[in-house]
């Protein structure tokens, strides 16, 4: 296996993937403005993008590598080529529930053999920590992008315009598709024959593990976190900071830019400090960052505001969180698949993945819920409770790992 072609194809998928899986939260707000729809019925799209993740992740993630992971990824590249196009021409909100529904089911595929193919191409725990991190530093790098992809396309004369985002991301698909075509994996990731009575088994026994089931519960708790803020935050942006629509969308990139620069920075620090401290360290920075700087974002008096230049510093700050919740995923992620045999990457990435899911469809509904019945401006103070959680958590992993 040639791995820098195999890291690259990794990359490429990954960036894609996420412009498409992170748009959810632009579209929620566009769904809003364009399709009659309340905050309550714009926030199932997130379940309608999750949900189809978890339950194709714990069909398919045992043996998954029978079916072998580079055709498990074009078959994901190919159907989100088609859903991009689809979404141009049937513009309404069901056309954006199977937008998502496609790209769940894709991106389930994609993930599930990404993280297993991590583990084939990285020789110890630093190298797999590091890759995971950089993969999910560009991974929030194509977050990033996405919020300044769409406005380019929107138009306050043509509502429909940002539908053409559409064809470039059908295109972006179709290039990813062509590179991972062409590049060559070794047939070791593909293994003969199933047995999927044996797989299930397999991964019910590995839930079975104390380990798993504390470290699942905690990827349920930051993806809680995580994809409550990013999918709400364009609509934050604009009903508390009362910010014109394009700029509530590129005000939220953000939050994506720290996610990225704290994801690449952990891949660093992890080499020289011990995981356990840079987590709690991270989460009780976000946690400070909730207590003190969010209540002054609320209520702030903003004046007419045609361009970026023109917002408040304040309303800058709140993104910032990003920086110190980036690291926590990755490094939870590398740190529990580094404690396992190489042979149960596979199912541990399901279950990885289905709870992950799980997380951000349950976030992104609570926050829709209670930006509606508690107001956008009191919505976030709630995300204290998930992360006082997960800082409890980080002791009992360490503590579980430590005996492996």
């Amino acid at each position: 296996m040639k791995k820098n072609a195999v890291k690259i194809a990794m990359y490429l998928n990954y960036f894609v993937f996420a412009i498409l899986l992170n748009s959810v939260g632009i579209v929620i707000l566009k769904s809003q403005a364009n399709y009659g729809v309340d905050e309550l019925q714009a926030s199932i799209l997130e379940a309608f993008k999750d949900l189809p993740i978890a339950i194709v992740s714990f069909l398919i993630a045992s043996f998954l590598p029978r079916i072998g992971y580079k055709k498990a990824m074009l078959i994901g590249l190919a159907l989100v080529s088609v859903a991009c196009v689809n979404m141009y021409f049937g513009n309404s909100f069901g056309t954006a529930k199977v937008l998502f529904a496609t790209v769940g089911v894709s991106f389930a595929l994609i993930k599930v053999s990404i993280y297993s193919l991590i583990g084939t191409i990285t020789e110890n725990q630093k190298e797999h920590n590091s890759l995971m991190s950089s993969i999910e530093g560009v991974f929030m790098i194509g977050i990033a992008l996405a919020y300044f992809l769409f406005p380019a396309f929107n138009s306050d004369i043509n509502p429909d315009s940002w539908l053409n985002v559409y064809w470039l991301l059908a295109g972006l698909s179709l290039v990813s598709f062509g590179f991972l075509f062409f590049t060559k994996f070794e047939n070791q990731t593909e293994i003969p024959g199933a047995n999927l009575i044996d797989d299930f088994a397999q991964m019910f026994k590995l839930f079975a593990q104390l380990l798993t089931i504390v470290f699942v519960i905690s990827a349920f708790l930051f993806v809680m976190i995580e994809q409550g803020i990013m999918s709400w935050l364009p609509t934050f942006n604009s009903k508390v900071l009362h910010l014109p629509q394009n700029i509530s969308i590129m005000m939220a990139s953000i939050l994506a830019i720290t996610l990225a620069a704290g994801r690449l920075l952990a891949g660093v620090i992890t080499k020289k400090i011990n995981w356990i401290w840079v987590l709690s360290f991270c989460v009780i920075m976000a946690m400070l960052l909730v207590v003190f700087l969010l209540p002054k974002t609320i209520g702030l008096e903003v004046k007419e505001i045609n361009s970026l230049s023109d917002i408040p510093l304040i309303g800058f700050a709140f993104p910032l969180i990003g920086l110190f919740i980036a690291p926590i995923y990755p490094l939870l992620n590398s740190v529990v698949l580094s404690a396992l045999p190489k042979k149960m990457h596979s199912s541990m990435t399901g279950l990885i993945v289905v709870f992950s899911a799980l997380g951000g469809t349950i976030g992104s509904r609570i926050i829709g819920y209670l930006f509606k019945n508690e107001g956008p401006e009191n919505a976030f103070f709630y995300t204290l409770i998930p992360m006082s959680l997960l800082l409890v958590s980080f002791f009992i992993l360490k503590k579980l790992t430590s005996k492996i």
